[in-house]
């Protein structure tokens, strides 16, 4: 019985290791990887595109954050250039723009490149409104 138990915690172990806490999305894989992963954690979404200057500064400082949540939080980046469809129908008409999905909904969102202690707070917030 502690051997079965051993076996599954390892399975589980290496279930959680490869579920990816950083990905690019599209218009084609949003609705899976956004909105469905969203109803299992938080997903954080990163409008963003390759020429904007603050949108760059902003992305490895998102990620990074990110990856000290070990995996109860996930990011999205979007690229806006690429998918202008999902982008006008989630709002976004400044960049960089990170919302916060939770239940397959923008539950929380903020615009521009702001300081990273105010995006710590921001992801503090909304983890602890569940």
């Amino acid at each position: 019985m502690i051997e079965e138990e051993r076996i599954k915690l390892e399975k589980m172990k290496k279930m959680m290791e490869k579920e990816e806490i950083i990905i690019d999305v599209n218009q084609n894989d949003f609705m899976e990887k956004v909105i469905e992963k969203s109803k299992e954690k938080p997903v954080i979404v990163d409008f963003w595109a390759s020429w904007c200057k603050p949108c760059l500064v902003l992305g490895p400082i998102l990620e990074r954050i990110v990856k000290e949540y070990n995996g109860k939080v996930i990011l999205a980046r979007l690229n806006v250039t690429e998918n202008q469809q999902l982008a006008a129908m989630y709002g976004v008409m400044s960049i960089p723009n990170v919302k916060m999905f939770k239940d397959g909904k923008v539950v929380d969102e903020f615009v521009g490149a702001i300081p990273e202690p105010l995006i710590r707070g921001w992801i503090e917030r909304n983890l602890k409104k569940d």
